[in-house]
């Protein structure tokens, strides 16, 4: 009987060594952390060829006839360019609009010059001082931020420029930050692939949107032969 007890007792503590060693190698269970889903973000990109910004000699833009082929002045009245107003041109490579804006807005008006190009801001400074233009402030902006004070500017013209812009959209978004109730952004530019500075108006339209404005009206008139377009955008609500 007590060689029985013996040899089960001897079973049991085997059998239960070797639960204990097999327990033991078992991996120890880990809670799976739920996955978390990437917050959506806007795509700010494009997918299309921009030009190089152009920085040549400036005295490019003084041709004795754009005010002319441009119907500058129409162009303005479309804009609600008036006296008080504050207006900003974007790419003011020597100024040729920034001046006759300024000249619309008086002294209680403002214009906002902004240019990437230190060379320009400079040559626009000297020339609000020497043609004796008060109300002509340059800035400094970046490829993807014009720069300017929040809810600022009544109306902004883009002459020329947007083909030139690698990041329209953010661009867009910056500036209608700077923008007032009911300001108005026009954008005069011409058809083209956007490397032969130029840019479908389809394109310029769709990139808008994508930077929370809408189309309000367009025109053909900025040049006699239709290459020209004229685009009236408004926040978005």
């Amino acid at each position: 009987m007590k060689l029985f007890l013996l040899a089960a007792f001897s079973t049991f503590s085997f059998s239960a060594c070797q639960t204990a060693k097999l327990s033991s190698l078992e991996p120890t269970p880990t809670a799976t952390p739920t996955p978390v889903s990437p917050s959506p973000q806007t795509n700010d990109n494009i997918n299309r060829p921009t030009s190089e910004p152009y920085t040549g000699d400036l005295s490019i833009f003084e041709d004795a006839d754009r005010a002319k082929n441009l119907q500058i002045d129409r162009v303005m009245d479309i804009l609600k360019i008036t006296d008080g107003k504050n207006v900003a041109d974007i790419g003011a490579g020597s100024g040729w609009f920034t001046v006759r804006a300024a000249k619309r807005v008086g002294t209680d008006g403002k214009v906002f010059a902004v240019e990437i190009n230190q060379e320009y801001i400079d040559y626009i400074n000297n020339r609000a001082k020497k043609e004796n233009y008060t109300n002509i402030q340059t800035v400094l902006g970046t490829e993807n931020n014009p720069k300017l004070p929040d809810s600022a500017v009544d109306a902004v013209l883009i002459l020329k420029t947007y083909h030139e812009i690698g990041e329209p959209i953010k661009v867009l978004q910056n500036l209608r930050k700077s923008l007032k109730k009911d300001a108005l952004l026009g954008i005069i530019d011409k058809n083209g692939k956007g490397d032969d500075h130029g840019i479908d108006k389809k394109k310029v339209i769709e990139e808008a949107k994508r930077a929370g404005f809408v189309l309000k009206e367009e025109f053909d008139f900025t040049k006699a032969d239709g290459m020209d377009y004229f685009l009236v955008f408004r926040a978005a609500n």
